[in-house]
Protein backbone atom coordinates (compact mmCIF):
# COMPACT_ATOMS: atom_id res chain seq x y z
CA UNK A 1 0.00 0.00 0.00
CA UNK A 2 1.28 3.42 -0.97
CA UNK A 3 -0.02 6.60 0.68
CA UNK A 4 0.83 10.15 -0.41
CA UNK A 5 0.98 12.74 2.38
CA UNK A 6 -0.14 16.16 1.12
CA UNK A 7 -0.94 19.54 2.63
CA UNK A 8 -0.23 23.23 2.29
CA UNK A 9 3.18 24.48 3.53
CA UNK A 10 3.58 24.66 7.33
CA UNK A 11 0.60 22.50 8.30
CA UNK A 12 2.84 19.87 9.97
CA UNK A 13 3.05 17.52 7.01
CA UNK A 14 6.80 16.87 6.97
CA UNK A 15 6.92 16.74 10.78
CA UNK A 16 4.28 14.00 10.62
CA UNK A 17 6.12 12.16 7.84
CA UNK A 18 9.40 12.32 9.79
CA UNK A 19 7.87 10.92 12.92
CA UNK A 20 5.98 8.15 11.11
CA UNK A 21 8.96 6.98 9.11
CA UNK A 22 11.88 8.37 11.16
CA UNK A 23 13.29 9.20 7.72
CA UNK A 24 14.40 12.68 8.74
CA UNK A 25 12.92 14.67 5.88
CA UNK A 26 14.25 18.20 6.20
CA UNK A 27 11.58 20.23 8.01
CA UNK A 28 11.87 23.99 8.33
CA UNK A 29 9.54 26.90 8.94
CA UNK A 30 9.27 28.06 5.32
CA UNK A 31 7.46 26.83 2.20
CA UNK A 32 9.00 24.24 -0.17
CA UNK A 33 11.59 22.75 2.16
CA UNK A 34 10.38 19.32 0.96
CA UNK A 35 11.50 19.60 -2.63
CA UNK A 36 11.85 15.94 -3.62
CA UNK A 37 9.20 13.55 -2.39
CA UNK A 38 10.66 11.65 0.51
CA UNK A 39 9.72 8.01 0.57
CA UNK A 40 9.59 6.00 3.78
CA UNK A 41 8.50 2.43 4.43
CA UNK A 42 6.67 1.88 7.71
CA UNK A 43 5.89 -1.47 9.29
CA UNK A 44 2.26 -1.94 10.30
CA UNK A 45 2.00 -2.45 14.08
CA UNK A 46 0.41 -5.88 14.71
CA UNK A 47 0.30 -7.48 18.18
CA UNK A 48 -1.06 -10.73 16.71
CA UNK A 49 2.14 -11.24 14.75
CA UNK A 50 4.32 -10.59 17.79
CA UNK A 51 2.36 -13.14 19.87
CA UNK A 52 2.59 -15.81 17.14
CA UNK A 53 6.33 -15.17 16.72
CA UNK A 54 6.83 -15.75 20.45
CA UNK A 55 4.73 -18.93 20.40
CA UNK A 56 6.66 -20.43 17.47
CA UNK A 57 10.04 -18.94 18.55
CA UNK A 58 10.24 -17.77 14.92
CA UNK A 59 13.63 -16.80 13.51
CA UNK A 60 11.99 -13.91 11.69
CA UNK A 61 8.83 -11.81 12.17
CA UNK A 62 7.81 -9.82 9.08
CA UNK A 63 4.98 -7.29 9.44
CA UNK A 64 3.00 -5.79 6.57
CA UNK A 65 4.35 -2.46 5.30
CA UNK A 66 2.98 0.88 4.13
CA UNK A 67 4.97 3.11 1.83
CA UNK A 68 4.61 6.82 2.58
CA UNK A 69 5.45 9.52 0.06
CA UNK A 70 5.87 13.02 1.47
CA UNK A 71 4.92 15.32 -1.37
CA UNK A 72 6.16 18.92 -1.66
CA UNK A 73 4.06 21.72 -0.13
CA UNK A 74 1.20 22.86 -2.33
CA UNK A 75 0.05 26.41 -2.91
CA UNK A 76 -2.69 28.01 -4.99
CA UNK A 77 -1.73 27.68 -8.64
CA UNK A 78 0.20 24.39 -8.32
CA UNK A 79 -1.63 22.97 -11.34
CA UNK A 80 -0.33 25.98 -13.34
CA UNK A 81 3.22 25.31 -12.14
CA UNK A 82 3.23 27.68 -9.12
CA UNK A 83 5.49 26.64 -6.24
CA UNK A 84 6.59 23.11 -7.08
CA UNK A 85 3.28 22.42 -8.76
CA UNK A 86 3.54 19.88 -11.52
CA UNK A 87 6.28 17.88 -9.80
CA UNK A 88 3.90 17.44 -6.86
CA UNK A 89 1.06 16.37 -9.11
CA UNK A 90 3.00 13.68 -10.98
CA UNK A 91 4.23 12.14 -7.68
CA UNK A 92 0.74 11.90 -6.22
CA UNK A 93 -0.70 9.96 -9.19
CA UNK A 94 1.11 6.77 -8.13
CA UNK A 95 -0.47 6.44 -4.66
CA UNK A 96 -3.42 4.27 -3.53
CA UNK A 97 -4.85 6.96 -1.26
CA UNK A 98 -4.10 10.53 -0.22
CA UNK A 99 -3.45 11.53 3.40
CA UNK A 100 -4.34 15.21 3.55
CA UNK A 101 -2.81 16.93 6.60
CA UNK A 102 -5.00 19.84 7.68
CA UNK A 103 -3.87 22.42 10.20
CA UNK A 104 -6.32 22.77 13.10
CA UNK A 105 -3.96 24.50 15.60
CA UNK A 106 -3.06 28.13 16.28
CA UNK A 107 0.62 29.01 16.72
CA UNK A 108 1.97 32.52 16.04
CA UNK A 109 5.47 31.04 15.63
CA UNK A 110 4.46 28.90 12.66
CA UNK A 111 3.52 31.03 9.67
CA UNK A 112 0.45 29.95 7.67
CA UNK A 113 0.91 30.39 3.93
CA UNK A 114 -2.47 32.21 3.70
CA UNK A 115 -1.96 34.26 6.87
CA UNK A 116 -4.61 32.59 9.05
CA UNK A 117 -5.76 29.12 10.14
CA UNK A 118 -8.86 27.92 8.27
CA UNK A 119 -9.00 24.13 7.65
CA UNK A 120 -11.92 24.29 5.21
CA UNK A 121 -10.20 26.93 3.06
CA UNK A 122 -7.04 24.78 3.02
CA UNK A 123 -9.02 21.69 1.92
CA UNK A 124 -10.70 23.74 -0.82
CA UNK A 125 -7.33 25.10 -2.05
CA UNK A 126 -5.85 21.63 -2.46
CA UNK A 127 -9.04 20.15 -3.93
CA UNK A 128 -9.20 22.92 -6.55
CA UNK A 129 -5.59 22.30 -7.58
CA UNK A 130 -6.33 18.59 -7.95
CA UNK A 131 -9.49 19.34 -9.98
CA UNK A 132 -7.54 21.66 -12.33
CA UNK A 133 -4.91 18.98 -12.83
CA UNK A 134 -7.58 16.33 -13.54
CA UNK A 135 -9.24 18.63 -16.09
CA UNK A 136 -5.94 18.99 -17.91
CA UNK A 137 -5.50 15.19 -18.03
CA UNK A 138 -9.12 14.68 -19.13
CA UNK A 139 -8.96 17.29 -21.90
CA UNK A 140 -6.00 15.45 -23.41
CA UNK A 141 -7.91 12.15 -23.19
CA UNK A 142 -11.04 13.70 -24.77
CA UNK A 143 -9.01 15.01 -27.73
CA UNK A 144 -7.46 11.56 -28.25
CA UNK A 145 -10.76 9.65 -27.87
CA UNK A 146 -12.69 12.09 -30.13
CA UNK A 147 -10.12 11.63 -32.88
CA UNK A 148 -10.24 7.81 -32.62
CA UNK A 149 -14.07 7.79 -32.36
CA UNK A 150 -14.37 9.21 -35.89
CA UNK A 151 -13.12 5.87 -37.18
CA UNK A 152 -14.39 3.62 -34.36
CA UNK A 153 -18.00 4.22 -33.27
CA UNK A 154 -17.59 1.86 -30.26
CA UNK A 155 -15.60 4.64 -28.52
CA UNK A 156 -18.60 7.00 -28.44
CA UNK A 157 -19.79 5.68 -25.06
CA UNK A 158 -16.40 6.35 -23.47
CA UNK A 159 -16.21 9.79 -25.08
CA UNK A 160 -19.65 10.62 -23.59
CA UNK A 161 -18.38 9.59 -20.13
CA UNK A 162 -15.29 11.79 -20.51
CA UNK A 163 -17.47 14.77 -21.47
CA UNK A 164 -19.77 14.13 -18.47
CA UNK A 165 -16.80 13.89 -16.13
CA UNK A 166 -15.32 17.10 -17.56
CA UNK A 167 -18.58 18.98 -16.86
CA UNK A 168 -18.64 17.46 -13.35
CA UNK A 169 -15.10 18.71 -12.61
CA UNK A 170 -15.78 22.13 -14.18
CA UNK A 171 -18.64 22.51 -11.69
CA UNK A 172 -15.98 22.29 -8.93
CA UNK A 173 -16.92 18.71 -7.94
CA UNK A 174 -14.44 15.92 -7.17
CA UNK A 175 -14.30 12.90 -9.50
CA UNK A 176 -15.11 10.51 -6.64
CA UNK A 177 -18.52 12.20 -6.19
CA UNK A 178 -19.48 11.27 -9.79
CA UNK A 179 -22.22 8.65 -9.60
CA UNK A 180 -22.48 5.76 -12.05
CA UNK A 181 -23.39 2.08 -11.79
CA UNK A 182 -22.35 1.27 -15.34
CA UNK A 183 -19.56 -1.34 -15.22
CA UNK A 184 -17.81 0.00 -18.34
CA UNK A 185 -17.79 3.53 -16.93
CA UNK A 186 -16.45 2.36 -13.56
CA UNK A 187 -13.64 0.44 -15.30
CA UNK A 188 -12.69 3.50 -17.40
CA UNK A 189 -12.71 5.81 -14.37
CA UNK A 190 -10.38 3.47 -12.48
CA UNK A 191 -8.06 3.48 -15.49
CA UNK A 192 -7.86 7.30 -15.81
CA UNK A 193 -6.00 7.62 -12.49
CA UNK A 194 -7.66 10.97 -11.70
CA UNK A 195 -6.36 12.55 -8.51
CA UNK A 196 -9.82 13.52 -7.21
CA UNK A 197 -10.98 9.91 -7.74
CA UNK A 198 -8.51 8.64 -5.13
CA UNK A 199 -9.77 7.97 -1.59
CA UNK A 200 -8.76 10.55 1.03
CA UNK A 201 -7.86 10.35 4.73
CA UNK A 202 -7.82 13.69 6.55
CA UNK A 203 -5.21 14.05 9.29
CA UNK A 204 -6.45 16.87 11.53
CA UNK A 205 -3.27 18.24 13.08
CA UNK A 206 -4.09 19.72 16.51
CA UNK A 207 -2.25 21.21 19.48
CA UNK A 208 -1.34 18.87 22.36
CA UNK A 209 -4.30 20.10 24.49
CA UNK A 210 -6.81 18.88 21.90
CA UNK A 211 -5.42 15.37 21.71
CA UNK A 212 -6.92 13.81 24.87
CA UNK A 213 -10.55 14.35 23.77
CA UNK A 214 -9.71 13.42 20.16
CA UNK A 215 -10.33 16.98 18.96
CA UNK A 216 -13.95 17.00 20.22
CA UNK A 217 -13.68 20.60 21.46
CA UNK A 218 -11.79 21.87 18.38
CA UNK A 219 -14.08 23.76 15.94
CA UNK A 220 -11.72 23.15 12.99
CA UNK A 221 -11.73 19.39 13.61
CA UNK A 222 -15.56 19.39 13.79
CA UNK A 223 -15.73 21.09 10.37
CA UNK A 224 -13.26 18.61 8.83
CA UNK A 225 -15.25 15.67 10.27
CA UNK A 226 -18.51 17.06 8.88
CA UNK A 227 -16.95 17.56 5.42
CA UNK A 228 -15.36 14.09 5.41
CA UNK A 229 -18.63 12.40 6.46
CA UNK A 230 -20.42 13.95 3.48
CA UNK A 231 -17.88 12.65 0.99
CA UNK A 232 -17.18 9.26 2.58
CA UNK A 233 -13.61 10.00 3.66
CA UNK A 234 -11.84 9.00 6.88
CA UNK A 235 -10.57 11.44 9.53
CA UNK A 236 -8.14 10.95 12.39
CA UNK A 237 -6.83 13.48 14.91
CA UNK A 238 -3.10 13.80 15.38
CA UNK A 239 -0.56 16.10 16.99
CA UNK A 240 2.48 16.02 14.69
CA UNK A 241 4.63 17.59 17.41
CA UNK A 242 3.79 14.76 19.85
CA UNK A 243 4.39 12.17 17.12
CA UNK A 244 7.86 13.67 16.64
CA UNK A 245 8.59 13.19 20.35
CA UNK A 246 7.20 9.62 20.27
CA UNK A 247 9.48 8.73 17.35
CA UNK A 248 12.56 8.81 19.60
CA UNK A 249 11.09 6.54 22.32
CA UNK A 250 11.12 2.74 22.62
CA UNK A 251 7.82 0.81 22.82
CA UNK A 252 7.46 0.86 26.65
CA UNK A 253 8.31 4.56 26.92
CA UNK A 254 5.90 5.29 24.08
CA UNK A 255 3.08 3.47 25.90
CA UNK A 256 3.80 5.34 29.12
CA UNK A 257 3.95 8.71 27.35
CA UNK A 258 0.60 8.11 25.60
CA UNK A 259 -1.00 7.09 28.92
CA UNK A 260 0.26 10.30 30.54
CA UNK A 261 -1.38 12.26 27.73
CA UNK A 262 -4.62 10.31 28.18
CA UNK A 263 -4.36 8.96 24.62
CA UNK A 264 -4.89 5.31 23.62
CA UNK A 265 -3.33 5.15 20.15
CA UNK A 266 -0.35 6.72 18.43
CA UNK A 267 -0.78 8.60 15.16
CA UNK A 268 0.63 5.67 13.18
CA UNK A 269 -1.93 3.28 14.74
CA UNK A 270 -4.74 5.70 13.86
CA UNK A 271 -3.48 6.17 10.30
CA UNK A 272 -3.13 2.42 9.72
CA UNK A 273 -6.68 1.82 11.01
CA UNK A 274 -8.07 4.66 8.84
CA UNK A 275 -6.26 3.53 5.67
CA UNK A 276 -7.20 -0.16 6.09
CA UNK A 277 -10.82 0.86 6.70
CA UNK A 278 -10.96 3.28 3.74
CA UNK A 279 -9.27 0.93 1.27
CA UNK A 280 -11.13 -2.16 2.53
CA UNK A 281 -7.98 -4.04 3.55
CA UNK A 282 -7.37 -6.88 6.01
CA UNK A 283 -4.36 -9.00 7.01
CA UNK A 284 -3.97 -12.76 7.07
CA UNK A 285 -0.98 -14.43 8.73
CA UNK A 286 1.42 -17.26 8.01
CA UNK A 287 3.26 -18.73 10.98
CA UNK A 288 6.06 -21.18 11.67
CA UNK A 289 9.54 -21.59 13.12
CA UNK A 290 11.26 -19.95 10.15
CA UNK A 291 8.98 -16.94 9.84
CA UNK A 292 5.75 -15.33 11.03
CA UNK A 293 4.40 -12.87 8.48
CA UNK A 294 1.41 -10.59 7.86
CA UNK A 295 0.01 -10.24 4.32
CA UNK A 296 -2.29 -7.41 3.28
CA UNK A 297 -5.24 -8.23 1.00
CA UNK A 298 -8.59 -6.70 0.02
CA UNK A 299 -11.69 -7.74 1.97
CA UNK A 300 -13.50 -10.44 0.01
CA UNK A 301 -10.31 -12.07 -1.37
CA UNK A 302 -10.67 -15.83 -1.85
CA UNK A 303 -8.08 -18.37 -0.66
CA UNK A 304 -6.28 -19.00 -4.02
CA UNK A 305 -5.78 -15.26 -4.64
CA UNK A 306 -4.53 -14.79 -1.05
CA UNK A 307 -2.08 -17.65 -1.70
CA UNK A 308 -0.92 -15.80 -4.82
CA UNK A 309 0.17 -12.91 -2.60
CA UNK A 310 2.87 -15.21 -1.21
CA UNK A 311 3.89 -16.75 -4.55
CA UNK A 312 2.21 -17.19 -7.94
CA UNK A 313 2.89 -20.97 -7.73
CA UNK A 314 0.72 -21.12 -4.60
CA UNK A 315 -2.23 -19.72 -6.55
CA UNK A 316 -1.59 -21.75 -9.70
CA UNK A 317 -1.31 -25.07 -7.90
CA UNK A 318 -3.77 -24.33 -5.04
CA UNK A 319 -5.31 -27.46 -3.50
CA UNK A 320 -6.56 -26.54 -0.01
CA UNK A 321 -5.99 -24.02 2.76
CA UNK A 322 -5.69 -25.03 6.41
CA UNK A 323 -7.24 -22.13 8.31
CA UNK A 324 -7.39 -21.30 12.01
CA UNK A 325 -8.20 -18.03 13.77
CA UNK A 326 -5.03 -16.56 15.31
CA UNK A 327 -6.59 -16.32 18.81
CA UNK A 328 -7.71 -19.98 18.70
CA UNK A 329 -4.18 -20.95 17.66
CA UNK A 330 -2.63 -18.96 20.52
CA UNK A 331 -5.13 -20.39 23.03
CA UNK A 332 -4.24 -23.96 21.99
CA UNK A 333 -0.48 -23.40 21.86
CA UNK A 334 0.16 -25.23 18.56
CA UNK A 335 -1.44 -26.06 15.20
CA UNK A 336 -1.43 -29.77 16.12
CA UNK A 337 -3.42 -29.08 19.32
CA UNK A 338 -5.87 -26.88 17.40
CA UNK A 339 -6.31 -29.70 14.83
CA UNK A 340 -7.10 -32.17 17.63
CA UNK A 341 -9.82 -29.82 18.91
CA UNK A 342 -11.30 -29.70 15.41
CA UNK A 343 -11.00 -25.91 15.05
CA UNK A 344 -8.74 -25.95 12.00
CA UNK A 345 -10.77 -25.75 8.78
CA UNK A 346 -9.77 -27.36 5.47
CA UNK A 347 -10.99 -24.76 3.00
CA UNK A 348 -11.32 -24.86 -0.79
CA UNK A 349 -11.18 -22.34 -3.63
CA UNK A 350 -14.34 -20.47 -2.64
CA UNK A 351 -13.23 -19.69 0.94
CA UNK A 352 -13.20 -15.93 1.64
CA UNK A 353 -10.20 -15.07 3.82
CA UNK A 354 -10.94 -13.25 7.10
CA UNK A 355 -8.85 -10.76 9.04
CA UNK A 356 -6.61 -12.63 11.51
CA UNK A 357 -6.78 -16.00 9.73
CA UNK A 358 -3.59 -18.03 10.14
CA UNK A 359 -3.27 -20.05 6.92
CA UNK A 360 -1.19 -22.98 5.74
CA UNK A 361 -1.60 -23.38 1.98
CA UNK A 362 -1.40 -26.79 0.30
CA UNK A 363 -0.45 -26.64 -3.37
CA UNK A 364 1.03 -28.71 -6.16
CA UNK A 365 2.79 -27.45 -9.30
Amino acid sequence: MKLGIVGLPNVGKSTLFNSLTKAGAESANYPFCTIDPNVGVVTVPDDRLKALGEMYHSKKVTPAVIEFVDIAGLVKGASKGEGLGNQFLSNIREVDAIVHVVRCFEDPNVIHVDGSVDPMRDIETINLELIFSDLEILERRIAKTAKAARMDKSLEKELALQEKMKAHLEAGKLARSFVTEDEDELAWLAEYNLLTYKPVIFAANVAEDDLADDGASNIGVAKVREFAAKEGSEVFVICAQIEQELADLDEDEKKEYLEDLGVESSGLDKLVAASYSLLGLISFLTAGEDECRAWTIKKGTKAPQAAGKIHTDFERGFIKAEVVNYQDLLDNGSLAAAREKGIVGMEGKEYVVKDGDVILFRFNV
